[in-house]
């Protein structure tokens, strides 16, 4: 068993992001990556893989204390350097502090703003006002903007102040990752999967935006840590049911599938993990619990919600598809069309591939090329330690993570947001769990696996730069 992230993997990787960057670059010339793009999935890829190696290696033989003290502070530090150079990066490249080709989070910013000065005034119904300031806004859109709200009215609307706490809110996200790894797969997997969440760079990268993402993968996390304590636990009381239970309300405040997948997750749990984790009296009594809390959630608006999003989940893909291959959307790929769930799900541990060739209006997905390949990369490791889970007979000792992991996946497979980063955010602190347990796993008869399928990633890689350029006129 290994308890850290071998060389090997972590050298070849880098490698081959150099080989397929040089080799789309060298196809398709007249539509080269900008060189500070480049700049930043080099760096991304070289310090994600040189320091998962590096640390994973090191600090194995720190005890838990100070093994903790350097994942947080470390992890603060980088997300903090983050933050204040994306901060200054974007005023310079836009004009202010947002992203390129800014829309959400400009958004929930103006929003947040305004229910700031509404609170301040002495107004408090926040929905009435939501409703006011775009019309029918979904339940699932409004946790974030009051959340900003509250902490816009105690902080002078700063955007400076709610960055550095999302970073604050990230770390503690690792942190609770190492504790509930720990649970599941002990020790040493457990320091390799909150190095590996302390430098993932989507992680990182979000904590400089003005999205939900960072605040909702926290509350993720934490529900799923606190509902595998509750399972696990032998100290079972209210206040232990409680948490988890108000952790899964807040995320239908932040996507309504979420707390659907969340919920169908413990309950997944509850019924399918080994009797020497979950006893049958303590499954009855937190199932009845559950039940009457889910009912109390599930009423009203978030009810008519859900429903909603279950009944126009086909039409929603495919609408979606449609528009991304119209002329009416600037930038579209006339390709996307053909896509859609029997193209996604084969693939959803590992989409979406990275933009490696200059697109127009797509400068946040070259931005994250090196991000994505990251991603792409542990996937490999996330698919193995399933099957090994699976073929060892060993996933109901991990049922909860688990479920969530590819319970989120198939709804993401199924949503018009398949292709997309930001929704693959919530699975990402599970797969990188998963990942750290196939890590651990890797033998030599298991290296040729390895090499296959990162000369498979090269290769879609290419392809996928070959789609969106023959998709918009322009290969």
């Amino acid at each position: 068993m290994l308890t850290y992230f071998p060389k090997y993997f972590t050298k070849r990787a880098i490698v081959f992001y150099f080989i397929v960057l040089a080799s789309v670059t060298m196809l398709y010339v007249n539509r080269i990556l900008p060189l500070q793009f480049m700049l930043f999935g080099a760096i991304t890829v070289i310090c994600f893989f040189y320091f998962s190696e590096r640390q994973t290696k090191k600090w194995q033989f720190y005890r838990e204390t100070t093994f903790l003290k350097k994942l947080f502070w470390t992890a603060l530090v980088i997300r903090l350097l983050w933050v204040i150079f994306s901060y200054i990066y974007y005023e310079q490249m836009t004009g202010i502090p947002f992203e390129y080709h800014t829309a959400d989070a400009a958004y929930y910013n103006d929003l947040a703003g305004r229910l700031a000065d509404a609170l301040k005034n002495g107004y408090f119904n926040y929905f009435n006002l939501i409703d006011k300031e775009k019309d029918g806004i979904d339940i699932s859109d409004s946790g974030y903007p009051v959340y900003l709200a509250f902490m816009y009215l105690f902080t002078g609307k700063s955007i400076l102040i709610a960055r550095i706490i999302k970073a604050l809110l990230s770390v503690w996200m690792c942190v609770l990752i190492y504790k509930l790894t720990k649970r599941n797969f002990g020790e040493s997997t457990a320091r390799m999967a909150g190095i590996l969440c302390m430098l993932m760079p989507h992680f990182i990268y979000y904590c400089g935006l003005h999205l939900k993402e960072t605040e909702m993968v926290f509350l993720t996390v934490a529900f799923v840590e606190r509902a595998d304590y509750l399972l696990r636990s032998k100290n079972y009381n209210f206040l232990n049911i409680l948490i988890p239970t108000l952790l899964a309300g807040t995320l239908f405040f932040f996507r309504t599938v979420l707390g659907i997948t969340a919920l169908m997750a413990f309950f997944t749990a509850i019924v399918f993990s080994s009797a020497k984790i979950v006893g049958w009296g303590k499954r009855i009594l937190i199932a009845i619990w559950v039940i009457a809390a889910v009912g109390y959630f599930m009423g009203g608006r978030i009810a008519t919600e859900v429903e909603a999003v279950w009944l126009d989940r086909d039409e929603s893909q495919q609408r979606s598809l449609e528009w991304r291959a119209s002329e009416k959307n600037r930038g579209g790929n006339r390709f996307a069309k053909y896509a859609g769930t029997a193209i996604f799900a084969p693939i959803i541990f590992i989409i979406p591939f990275p933009t490696m060739i200059g697109t127009p209006e797509q400068e946040n997905q070259q931005l994250m090329n090196g991000s994505n390949f990251v991603k792409n990369i542990t996937a490999f490791f996330t698919m193995l330690g399933i099957f090994l889970l699976i073929y060892r007979k060993k996933w109901r000792e991990n049922t909860l993570v688990l479920a969530f992991l590819i319970g989120y996946l198939v709804v993401t497979a199924l949503s018009a947001f398949a292709q997309s980063e930001r929704f693959h955010m919530p699975s990402l602190p599970f797969a990188l769990i998963i990942a750290a347990y196939g890590i651990s796993q890797m033998d030599r008869y298991k290296v040729k696996y390895f090499n296959l399928y990162i000369v498979l990633i090269c290769i879609a890689i290419i392809g996928w730069s070959w789609f969106k350029l023959a998709g918009r006129g322009l290969a």
